[in-house]
């Protein structure tokens, strides 16, 4: 087998490949962007941790650099409102780590935290016209919505169970990512916060499939050609993979994160809010086995990281990742260790192998 049998992503994002370079906050680099464009997938950008100037900088060097079809990234959480009594919990809960690191804990802290899209972002999207929008945590208000759409953009965003996928079709999506339990990062679940009823992408993905019509995305545990090759069989499109490419030398990681990465198992990490105020998986450290790894105590998403820059700041320097957010899928393992734009290739390459193997002569 030569070409990929399911077209319906390609045609829409007119991409060559069915991979899906993931946006991964505060990893993902132009560079890696680039590379997964170029290599015919679709490269993503994320900017829930960038401001509307550095999004707008950072699209206008992607577009300099390729002509390709690129995917912007939001998230469409609601701003939470002030909470002084959370934030004070939170810190006095902290408090030992700081004086453990010699750091005073009741030292003022820099504002951190994950930016929505909001009508700034939107102004982005209208001026710069990226081909692939797409969303994490449901969708942003109607208008916001349809204003994207305007623009002549794809629409795309992450459900992690079937009423999701169909929430997110009957608002206007051109397409579903299927999240499996296995991704790493932030879940997307958006109508339920129960992390005890989340669906593996084996069981998930084929049920999604069937319950929209609109084509679907598989995510989550696909770090290798029969991962991809897998979803095809079960209903998939395309697959967005995001684990696999922080193995990359595009990807901008801290050091304490790229050796936990190197030697993590099947069953290293785990889902866990102690870092930002929602669910996400990554390798188990210090903080998750102290507070969690899900803990009532951290206040809402997502500002629960800027008490902790202070103490994972002087553990990185120590080659410490007690605090480090160390997000991973559970399939790390089977990551190459290859440039994105070989990576994204490679995927697509081993996948068409897997599936003509299998198939009867």
């Amino acid at each position: 087998m030569t070409r990929w049998p399911d077209r319906r992503i390609l045609d829409l994002f007119g991409i060559e490949l069915p991979i899906i370079q993931a946006p991964m906050a505060g990893a993902t680099t132009i560079e890696m962007v680039v590379a997964a464009a170029k290599a015919g997938g679709l490269g993503s950008l994320p900017s829930a941790q960038s401001n509307v100037e550095g999004l707008r900088q950072a699209l206008h060097e992607i577009r300099g650099a390729t002509h390709a079809p690129v995917n912007v990234n939001f998230f469409s959480h609601v701003s939470p409102a002030e909470d002084p009594a959370a934030q004070m919990r939170w810190r006095a809960l902290l408090a030992p780590y700081f004086v453990d690191a010699g750091l005073d804990p009741a030292a003022p802290i820099a504002a951190t935290g994950r930016a929505p899209f909001d009508p700034s972002f939107c102004e982005v999207v209208e001026e710069l016209k990226p081909e692939v929008v797409s969303f994490h945590f449901g969708l942003p208000e109607k208008s916001l919505v349809q204003r994207v759409k305007a623009t002549g953009a794809k629409i795309m965003s992450s459900a992690t169970t079937v009423a999701e996928a169909l929430w997110l079709e009957k608002n206007g999506v051109d397409a579903v990512i299927a999240m499996g339990f296995e991704a790493g990062g932030h879940r997307g679940n958006f109508l339920s916060q129960d992390m005890t009823t989340q669906v593996g992408i084996m069981a998930l993905l084929p049920q999604v499939v069937d319950a929209v019509r609109v084509p679907v995305i598989a995510a989550g545990g696909i770090a290798d050609g029969r991962g991809v090759a897998a979803a095809l069989m079960l209903g998939a499109s395309a697959v967005q993979v995001g684990t696999a490419y922080l193995f990359c030398p595009e990807a901008r990681i801290p050091a304490v994160q790229a050796e936990a990465l190197a030697s993590a198992r099947d069953d290293s990490t785990a889902i866990t809010n102690v870092f930002t105020g929602r669910p996400a998986r990554g390798v188990v450290n210090r903080l998750m086995r102290d507070l969690g790894p899900i803990s009532e105590a951290v206040p809402a998403f997502p500002t629960a990281g800027g008490a902790l820059a202070p103490i994972r700041a002087k553990a990185e320097a120590e080659a410490r990742n007690d605090f480090t957010n160390l997000w991973s899928g559970q399939a790390s393992r089977l990551a190459l260790k290859v440039g994105a734009e070989e990576l994204t290739r490679e995927l697509y390459r081993s996948a068409l192998d897997v599936i003509a193997r299998r198939s009867p002569t």
